[in-house]
């Protein structure tokens, strides 16, 4: 850039700057064109990760245009920019021509560009928050040293305002996105288009989904059986940059263990009796995509040993093989299963559950997200018209009564299988009670009594009385406040603490009315 007296006299200034102003944008802009004018920077701009989309976005630039600045958008590990955030590690590119890598999303660089690029990351207490980016002319006695050591000095005092300027974006998102809720023109899982429901516990797995997506990190997904965890894991793979390959699934518990290995890996020819070809495995087919294990808690202790190579030095092995084979997979794993209490029966690894934890997504059961239960019979409604040719208009009252009051042990699973039986029954396009199984009819079948104190079992009966009032209110807070003789405060606080959302019921009854 400049000689190093230069360098510390452009550090003083920009650390004064820094120092008195209270807005990113004019603290960065005022310290570009300096610059600018002492070393020729073409272009320079700070982007900012947002963490609620994870999305990075340019939010002040120097020597783009407002429609260059507005396509500088990237996902995190998408292009120079999003592969710092990723890393944290700095990227110099000597020829942006040279670069496949460099995007130019921003459409202000031309094919046969021969300037170079300098892209530092910004953190904040060792968390990415987003990037300072130079665009300047190459030379050929350039020292990218100095450059590097120079801007990153600059980021680090950068950081205290953007991360001010990350925090307001959030909050700014956050809002409005609440106030489209409230207007019934959002809903959590338009992030999610897969899975269904809107319920606050599935917008806590929408976050966590919409914050890991974008990484490499191993995941293992929890919860009871039928609760949709493979939808889960897909919806991770179609949100990461390994989207454009498919999914490569498998479930452990339903191949006997002296395949599985084979399944996983792949084995040479004749690596066995009956092995005349090569045959390649799971793991193999997901190169630069993702695998998804199924019932992870069912592996034998030797595959258990296996899968933690592939985990700890992304290589493995065909059966009969001895090439060594890298895998660039991301893992995701699911299990129903306590894998602590295996742990304790040494019958899982310690060591392989903790390279597998990284990052836990635990999945709410039917009977902690029963507002959902509206939504997914309309869902499960209109999946089997289609297909089976039915023509069901709606539920009654009294069938979603006995829906929402059911302990459901199979799950969302279970919910489906009862909507499919009862649309085919059903004689004038209305599925009602009678058309729904008999266990769902008897109260000494469904094992809905509360085990508990007299506390447990009064919250219990109040929650249900709340959702039963919504549902007969078609979501009407006032009216459902007025059928339980409540001030529509009081009512507003039984629904917050129960994690009710009233909208469902609007919506649902809006749909099947």
């Amino acid at each position: 850039m400049s000689d190093h007296s230069d360098n510390i006299s452009l550090l003083y200034q920009v650390s004064e700057v820094v120092a008195k102003s209270t807005d990113l944008e004019e603290a960065i802009l005022q310290v570009m064109e300096e610059m600018s004018e002492k070393f020729g920077i073409l272009q320079a701009f700070l982007t900012v990760l947002n963490r609620n989309s994870s999305k990075i976005y340019i939010e002040v630039a120097y020597g783009l245009t407002p429609e260059q600045k507005e396509r500088g958008e990237y996902k995190i590990g998408e292009g120079i920019i999003g592969k710092v955030v990723q890393s944290g590690e700095p990227v110099i590119i000597p020829h942006i021509s040279d670069e496949p890598g460099y995007l130019n999303k921003t459409k202000s660089t031309t094919r046969n560009d021969d300037d170079s690029f300098i892209c530092v990351p910004i953190k904040a207490k060792n968390e990415i928050i987003g990037t300072f980016s130079v665009k300047l002319k190459f030379y050929s006695n350039r020292s990218y040293k100095n450059e590097l050591q120079f801007l990153t000095i600059m980021a680090s005092m950068f950081a205290r305002l953007v991360r001010s300027r990350q925090d307001k974006i959030e909050e700014l998102e956050k809002l409005r996105l609440q106030k489209l809720r409230e207007q019934g023109l959002y809903s959590y899982n338009d992030r999610v288009t897969s899975i269904v429901g809107e319920s606050g516990k599935m917008q806590e797995v929408y976050d966590l989904i919409s914050k890991v997506a974008m990484t490499n990190a191993t995941i293992l997904i929890r919860g009871e059986s039928g609760v949709g965890k493979e939808l889960v894991a897909q919806a991770i793979h179609d949100q990461s940059p390994r989207s454009k390959k498919q999914m490569i699934k498998i479930n452990c518990a339903a191949i006997p263990e002296m395949l599985i290995e084979s399944e996983l890996f792949g084995y040479e020819k004749g690596a066995f009796t009956g092995a005349d070809r090569l045959h390649k495995g799971r793991f193999e087919l997901a190169e630069k995509s993702t695998i998804f294990l199924d019932e992870i808690g069912d592996l034998s202790p030797n595959l258990q040993v296996k899968l933690l190579r592939v985990l700890q030095e992304k290589e493995f092995q065909r059966l009969g093989g001895s090439e060594t084979i890298c895998a660039d997979v991301r893992i995701i794993t699911a299990t129903n299963r306590d894998l602590e209490e295996l742990m304790l029966k040494n019958e899982f690894r310690e060591d392989l559950y903790y390279r597998l934890n990284v990052f836990p997504v635990f999945i709410p059961s039917l009977r902690e997200r029963r507002a959902d239960i509206p939504l997914l019979v309309n869902h499960f409604i209109e999946k089997y018209n289609n297909l089976h040719g039915l023509d069901i208009k709606r539920i009654s009252s009294t069938a979603i009564d006995l829906l929402m009051t059911y302990h459901w042990p199979g799950n969302i699973r279970e919910l489906e299988n009862c909507i499919e039986r009862a649309s085919i029954l059903s004689t004038d396009r209305v599925i009602r009670s009678h058309n729904l199984p008999p266990t769902l009819q008897s109260a000494a079948s469904t094992h809905s009594r509360v085990v508990g104190g007299l506390e447990a079992i009064l919250e219990n009966v109040e929650k249900q009385m709340l959702i039963d009032a919504l549902n007969m209110s078609k979501g009407n807070i006032s009216k459902a406040a007025e059928q339980l003789k409540l001030t529509e405060r009081i009512m507003g606080l039984r629904i917050k603490k129960y994690q009710i959302d009233p909208v469902v019921f609007k919506k649902f009854r809006r749909k099947a009315d």
